[in-house]
């Protein structure tokens, strides 16, 4: 049996994980072994493609890919500005990459745009049943179990273009983690012959406007002083760069960069000025 990793904008209630959990084991053959986990994403796709994205890079540098499948929900109905019929939500897809790694859940604005280049296969599922709002529940469940299964050539797919995975252009936010540190969508390879380290890059995030060094890691500055450098995330020869303050937390007021930017939303643009 594949092990489920689900990824939602509602993982962070506890009620909610456990009912996916109860009714993804009912559908499986033996539920014994079954091994389920939770990561808590928001309500923006931008912050669900990072995290899957970082996700998928671990798993195929230090996980199983053929016996992983991934779950995500975060479908905050961006298809839609008036009523919704049996809150009827983004089109359901599965996917597989190329490193073997299956994935499925509502094909909303960026949910799957950072692993587009890594999909071989897309499909969409046509046999949902709309009825109900609590679609994790009462509608993937069953296809998680399938494919937790083995069992994906039972299910009635229809191969799609990657063209319905649409590009997400531009610097943004990707995440913000426990410390406060901004992990954006940006490269190395982005500032490579534009910036050396030492230098003083201009960011403008939720409308402030702040100087940041550009250092190699977040220590590479002083304390108290905000930098930019190669975070944690991403390719090991390419990782997202990473905006923050190096702090002792020993501070009065230890802030860092998610206070700089006066708590920016996750997948809020960055411009570089």
């Amino acid at each position: 049996m594949k092990k489920l990793i689900v990824l939602a904008d509602w993982a962070s209630d506890s009620l909610t994980c456990q009912e996916i959990k109860i009714s993804v084991e009912g559908f499986l053959k033996d539920s014994t072994n079954a091994n389920i986990s939770f990561v808590s994403s928001t309500p923006s796709t931008i912050h669900t493609s990072f995290l899957i994205n970082q996700l998928v890079e671990d798993i195929e540098r230090y996980g199983q890919p053929l016996e992983t499948v991934i779950f995500q929900n975060t479908d905050p109905r961006l298809h839609s500005k008036t009523s919704i019929e049996k809150a009827a939500g983004a089109l359901p897809v599965i996917m597989k990459l190329k490193s073997g790694i299956h994935l499925l859940g509502p094909n909303a604005g960026y949910d799957f745009s950072m692993i587009k280049p890594r999909i071989d296969e897309l499909f969409t599922y046509s046999g949902v049943n709309e009825k109900g709002q609590f679609h994790s529940r009462d509608l993937y469940s069953r296809l998680s179990a399938y494919l937790m299964d083995y069992m994906e050539d039972e299910l009635e797919l229809e191969e799609i273009g990657l063209d319905n995975i649409p590009m997400l252009e531009g610097k943004h936010i990707g995440h913000i983690d426990n410390y406060g540190n901004i992990k954006t969508t940006m490269v190395e390879e982005d500032f490579k012959g534009k910036y050396e380290y030492g230098e003083i890059v201009g960011l403008q995030i939720n409308q402030i406007v702040k100087k940041a060094k550009y250092v190699k890691n977040l220590f590479g500055g002083i304390p108290g002083e905000l930098v930019i450098y190669p975070g944690s995330s991403g390719k090991k020869d390419n990782r997202f760069l990473e905006i923050s303050v190096w702090r002792h937390f020993t501070e009065d007021k230890p802030t860092t960069g998610v206070d700089e930017f006066n708590h920016p939303k996750v997948g809020s643009e960055i411009v570089i000025i």
